[in-house]
């Protein structure tokens, strides 16, 4: 949509998209001021302590994004990220059987969460039984929650997909994934890209194999949510050009990547580019700007 938008005091003609979203940030380890200031207008938080996590989500600081957030991370009883550094404690709650996974269920919502986030990441631990992973996202389902799954190991991808998993946190990048997998996969779910954090800048294979995989994922149909991993190493604090390139070469349409995967509520912000350009013009996305909607003015034909 072509209009124009009040910066710094003057009207500049431009293109007027949805508010850009990283769909996977962890804002407890970043200033979330310096994403709106640097194009980004809505985040989701894919696990953190919910006692402060809720706080981003309904008081948020008039210079941050819009936050959506998952609230703990459930995971199998010392499995990932219990004992990993960068986690507080409160950022993942074991659930240990089909018994637990109700009471797991409901401290996720009362922390005013949009979606479940599960671990799975067989390379640092344990992880949750097939019978406690199908429970978890039935209840989630239950109460109108996609779940998002962080999959990490063998064969952790393909049981995500089998049991129902709607999100996958990361594209694949332990293992190449199969194109009958795959195929599968782009007709069910969805992926959070987070390629950048292989190598950050300089790519590595793991790069290599998540690129492979979310390259062929694409071209059969899937859907590819930009998100970062914000947090998870020497990634910019806002729109990030190296992800964005990668996407660039693996998708049609950049933009479409930069929508998020939830629908969105009360959204005060857009997202504004001076001028028209390519949707997967890395250079011209980069300049984009999050402007308040009062401060916009839509051309009507």
């Amino acid at each position: 949509m072509l209009g124009r938008a009040l910066i710094d005091g003057d009207w500049v003609e431009g293109t007027i998209l949805p508010g850009f979203t990283d769909s996977h940030v962890h804002l407890g380890l970043v200033d979330a001021t310096l994403l709106r200031a640097n194009g980004i207008a809505r985040v989701l938080d894919l696990g953190w302590d919910p006692a402060i996590a809720r706080s981003w989500h309904e008081s948020p600081d008039a210079h941050s994004p819009v936050t959506d957030i998952a609230g703990p991370i459930l995971t199998a009883p010392h499995g990932y990220p219990a004992t990993s550094a960068w986690a507080p404690a409160a950022a993942s709650r074991a659930v240990g059987s089909v018994d637990d996974v109700d009471a797991a269920t409901a401290e996720v919502l009362a922390a005013g969460a949009r979606v479940v986030k599960l671990a799975m990441n067989s390379d640092a631990g344990p992880t949750l039984g097939d019978d406690v992973l199908a429970a978890i996202v039935a209840a989630a389902h239950d109460s109108s929650l996609p779940v998002v799954a962080h999959t990490e190991g063998a064969g952790q991808a393909a049981r995500a997909f089998e049991r129902g998993v709607d999100v996958l946190a990361h594209t694949p990048w332990t293992e190449t994934l199969d194109d009958a997998l795959l195929q599968n996969m782009a007709g069910q779910m969805s992926w959070i890209s987070t390629l950048d954090i292989h190598g950050w800048g300089a790519p590595n294979a793991d790069f290599d194999r998540a690129f492979g995989n979310l390259e062929r994922f694409a071209a059969f149909g899937g859907r590819v949510h930009y998100g970062t991993d914000l947090g998870n190493g020497d990634l910019p604090v806002g729109l990030n050009r190296r992800e964005l390139a990668a996407l660039a070469a693996a998708l049609p349409n950049v933009v479409d990547s930069l929508t998020g995967l939830l629908p969105e509520r009360h959204m005060p912000l857009k997202t504004f580019i001076p001028g028209e350009g390519n949707t997967n013009d890395v250079d011209w996305l980069c300049t984009a700007v999050v402007i308040p909607t009062n401060e916009i003015q839509e051309h009507r034909a």
